[in-house]
């Protein structure tokens, strides 16, 4: 009971942080509330037991999952984009499972990431007037993933490890914006050769009210939770995100998650297994190809499932 409530108390702060600091100058309450959940943040990833290896490519510091087997030909390949000042190893169990199920993932650290003291505290554009957001917003993050799958393509020690037939992008949050607008939320921002998005609890409002979902025509899948306060209300309304998206696209809505639900303070076992099969089943159906895969498939915990 203690730690739902402390998870719920957390996961109300995520959202603080996030519009809160949309005020032109934070309050010292507000700036000592941020120094605390981001310390708080460190201290579980930094209690996280990892696959992951640092590497530098492309200049991005990048957090790498190699899939658990040996990998005796090339993998298909993750790229996921943390949220705003996340880290790039702040949902270690979902891409533990996805190196499990035989994955490449690889996670820069945005220009935004936590621990970045050269960066504002409050985002470049108001997070409560996605009207003002365009395809420049953030744009330093798209181009980091343009970046990166071009170094990678280049680099004699990875482009011969991985399948360039199945690439997906993935996010949380804000992540989860950039990997929409990668997958062509924004036309000018559609980069070639992805296969599948993996949205998890993203803000994906601006591309409501002015995107391109319609026309990405590529699989998506969304992420929420009944208690994702801040998001959830703009991906399942009528004419919001999933709405508006072209298919084949996924809505899963998990009882009782809030917008901290797909990092390192998720800590319901049955919550976190929920999530890791619905992002390895979705990714197994649109990259592998695998015909014996369900991500339709409605499990316990989940309180709501849309598939079009």
């Amino acid at each position: 009971m203690r730690r739902n409530i402390l998870y719920t108390f957390f996961a109300g702060l995520a959202l603080f942080l996030a519009f809160a600091s949309c005020s032109p100058e934070p309050s010292s309450a507000q700036q000592r509330i941020r120094d605390r959940i981001k310390q708080r943040f460190s201290q579980i990833n930094k209690g996280a037991a990892s696959y992951s290896t640092e590497f530098k490519i492309a200049g991005l510091d990048v957090a790498v999952w190699e899939p658990k087997s040996p990998m005796d030909q090339p993998a298909p390949l993750v790229i996921f984009s943390h949220g705003f000042h996340g880290v790039n190893t702040q949902s270690e169990f979902i891409m533990k499972a996805l190196s499990d199920a035989g994955y490449l993932v690889i996670a820069p650290n945005h220009q935004d990431a936590m621990g970045d003291t050269t960066k504002a505290a409050k985002p470049e554009t108001s997070f409560r007037n996605a009207d003002d957001w365009t395809d420049h917003t953030f744009k330093d993050r798209i181009d980091d993933i343009e970046r990166l799958l071009s170094a990678l393509k280049q680099n004699p020690h990875w482009k011969n490890k991985i399948d360039w037939s199945k690439v997906a992008l993935a996010g949380h949050s804000l992540g989860g914006y950039t990997a929409l607008a990668c997958g062509g939320a924004w036309s000018s921002c559609k980069l070639p050769g992805i296969s599948a998005i993996l949205a998890l609890s993203p803000y994906s409002q601006p591309f409501v009210l002015h995107g391109n979902l319609n026309k990405m025509n590529l699989p998506v899948m969304y992420q929420t939770g009944t208690r994702d306060f801040g998001i959830a209300p703009f991906v399942k309304r009528k004419d919001g995100a999933f709405d508006k998206t072209s298919s084949p696209a996924y809505l899963v809505v998990f009882d009782k998650a809030g917008h901290l639900a797909w990092t390192n303070f998720q800590r319901n076992d049955q919550q976190k297994n929920a999530i890791n099969y619905y992002c390895v089943s979705f990714l197994d159906k649109y990259l592998k190809k695998d015909s014996n895969t369900a991500p339709e498939k409605k499990l316990a915990g989940v309180d709501e499932l849309l598939v079009k």
